[in-house]
């Protein structure tokens, strides 16, 4: 089973590797739909058209869309209506998958490492630095390889 999920993970990597040039892209204040419109000098009517909604329908969706409350379908209706493919990802903020796991895999197990350590300093059983770090390596690898569901909570 585990090498099952390691294969998932490595394929998902291996598709999101595609989309890692995409990080160093930033939105345009006034979302795509506004920006390629207008450099594509398209007035809201003529999209509009191409819509069947009128100027003030375009108008909204830009809005919505600057905002944050644009739905994918409508994008993708723009999209389709200005010859024009909509592309849409879920991207861990670092490199992969891989990478989001272990830090999650590592920061959990700080958490049981010290949790635990603290409840021996009260009885006088604590462990040193290098014995807590080096506990908090296996312990992180160990839920990685185990994929604990507690990593999400």
């Amino acid at each position: 089973m585990r090498n099952k999920r390691k294969l998932l993970i490595e394929q998902l990597d291996q598709k999101l590797q595609a989309f890692s040039e995409t990080r160093k892209v930033l939105v345009p204040e006034r979302g795509w739909v506004n920006t390629i419109r207008t450099t594509l000098n398209m007035t809201m009517a003529q999209l509009g058209t191409k819509l069947n909604i009128t100027r003030q329908g375009v108008k909204r969706i830009e809005d919505s869309e600057a905002n944050g409350t644009i739905t994918l379908n409508s994008l993708k209706d723009v999209a389709n209506a200005m010859d024009l493919k909509l592309v849409y990802a879920l991207l861990p903020k670092n490199e992969t998958i891989d990478d989001l796991i272990q830090i999650k895999a590592e920061k959990l197990a700080k958490k049981i490492v010290l949790r635990t350590n603290q409840n021996m300093k009260l009885e006088d059983q604590g462990i040193g630095d290098e014995k807590i770090a080096k506990t908090i390596k296996e312990l992180a690898d160990e839920i990685k390889r185990e994929m604990r569901k507690s990593l999400w909570d």
